[in-house]
């Protein structure tokens, strides 16, 4: 059965004050992808999603959401919102395909790669929260996009975990939309490929 719609979702802490820190490049990408495809893909809008007020982008193929909770929460809301896309859109699990966009310490800044959904978290929280509530039907479509961040020089906790809720320059933000944009419209097209001929 072929993939009739993608569900995408940026994962990144809510509010002005996380808006535009590190660990919100899910948001951030996902942000510019939807400015790219502005013909096709209709602006962000607040509207319940998940039981939660969610920004989000319904076009004819793809919806994109932005989470709403603190990261290391969005697994519950995330399971809901998937629940709720198959029932309200009449789909089966294997006519849903699901991408998760989250931010990647291990990545150069604004390098996006392609993840195995199986594959370890890597300490990411809100990728621990999502597996933890849902387990990803076997019909269905997976994936995870990985957004790189770069990483501070110094490898203790207290040190990334300042880096990630920190604030993206200027210069650094403009890498990140412009490269981390383009990089997530190609992993899609490339999953959408890989979904069709499966």
């Amino acid at each position: 059965m072929s993939v009739r719609r993608i569900l995408v979702v940026g994962l990144g802490n809510p509010g002005e004050a996380y808006r535009n820190t590190y660990h919100s490049a899910g948001h951030i990408v996902l942000n510019a992808l939807r400015n790219q495809m502005a013909d096709t893909q209709p602006s962000f809008k607040v509207a319940r999603h998940g039981k939660k007020s969610t920004e989000a982008s319904i076009g004819p193929k793809y919806s994109f959401l932005q989470s709403p909770c603190v990261m290391n929460v969005t697994g519950t809301w995330f399971a809901r919102a998937y629940r709720e896309h198959l029932i309200d859109n009449g789909l089966s699990p294997a006519e849903l395909g699901v991408v998760l966009v989250h931010d990647d310490l291990e990545e150069e800044l604004g390098v996006v790669k392609i993840r195995d959904w199986a594959r370890s978290h890597r300490g990411h929280n809100g990728i621990k929260s999502v597996n933890a509530s849902l387990k990803a039907d076997p019909e269905g479509k997976w994936a995870r996009v990985s957004v790189g961040i770069g990483r501070p020089v110094e490898r203790e906790r207290a040190s990334v975990s300042d880096y990630v809720l920190s604030k993206i320059p200027r210069h650094a933000r403009g890498i990140l939309e412009e490269k981390g944009g383009a990089g997530l419209l190609a992993a899609l097209m490339d999953l959408e490929k890989k979904w069709e001929a499966s």
